[in-house]
């Protein structure tokens, strides 16, 4: 048994800490790839995702990565229907651009949130359930019912954070949560962010337990003065814990506030 005393928050990120690494990279990833171009199809000349797509041909114009400017290089408005009509780029370029930063694992802001609307369609089709471990649905309603205070911290965008609670296999837990953070608050393998998140749950860095299975966020979190849990769980690709204790199962921690 883990026992933690002294915490009022409990800070939680999602990926392979509430939910398996390989719902999001086998499911979640593959689902929005597989929908990206339709998707713009559809949705491109509407102005929230117009304003995303500015971001999207903003950072790719200036991306330093090869794949990225081969790309920016061979495609364009002779690819068929473009982005808008001073782009320059074509729906089919910015889609196949999209699917390589999915590939590879980039965490551009604009990408994230056009992911979590495509899931939104998703979620709602019924196509999508978030298979959370089957310990941490009755885990967050006991620590909810003991006046813990519950906040989320993932590089997944806040929708999408608050897709995959609403539509989890424990049903809808999103009224569990006080607080939904991700990468627009700071990056996570720096100790700013977590003082910053202190701030903004208007307690101290010390009050906060947080739960994270890659060792610079919990090495970032320490740092700032959260207590600190490494996620250990099964099919994690990160198991080496550094210096904190690792937990993988959250019927084993007893939390006192």
């Amino acid at each position: 048994m883990t026992d933690i005393q002294r915490v009022s928050h409990l800070l939680l990120d999602i990926e392979g800490t509430t939910c398996p690494v390989s719902f999001v990279a086998e499911r979640l990833f593959p689902y929005a790839a597989d929908r990206l171009e339709a998707f713009l199809l559809e949705k491109a000349t509407e102005e929230p995702v117009q304003a995303l797509l500015r971001d999207v041909l903003q950072a790719w114009q200036h991306d330093a990565d090869p794949e990225s400017q081969a790309l920016w290089n061979r495609t364009g408005v002779s690819d068929g229907p473009v982005i808008s009509a001073d782009s320059g780029r074509s729906i089919a370029g910015t889609a196949a651009y999209l699917r390589l930063l999915i590939r590879q694992d980039r965490k551009l802001t604009a990408l994230k949130d056009l992911q979590g609307l495509i899931w939104e369609e998703g979620y709602a089709r019924g196509e999508l359930i978030a298979p959370l471990f089957a310990d941490v649905p009755p885990a967050l309603r006991r620590w909810h019912g003991a006046g813990l205070v519950l906040g989320v911290y993932s590089s997944g965008s806040v929708w999408a954070q608050q897709l995959l609670y609403g539509h989890s296999s424990g049903g809808d837990l999103r009224d569990l949560f006080r607080h939904w953070f991700d990468t627009r608050h700071g990056m996570k393998q720096q100790a700013e962010s977590y003082r910053r998140l202190a701030r903004l749950m208007k307690t101290d860095p010390e009050s906060v337990l947080f739960i994270s299975d890659a060792l610079a966020e919990c090495e970032a979190a320490h740092s700032a003065g959260m207590v600190t849990l490494f996620s250990h769980r099964p099919d994690n690709p990160h198991r080496d814990p550094g210096p904190f204790e690792p937990i993988s199962n959250y019927g084993q921690l007893s939390i006192q506030t």
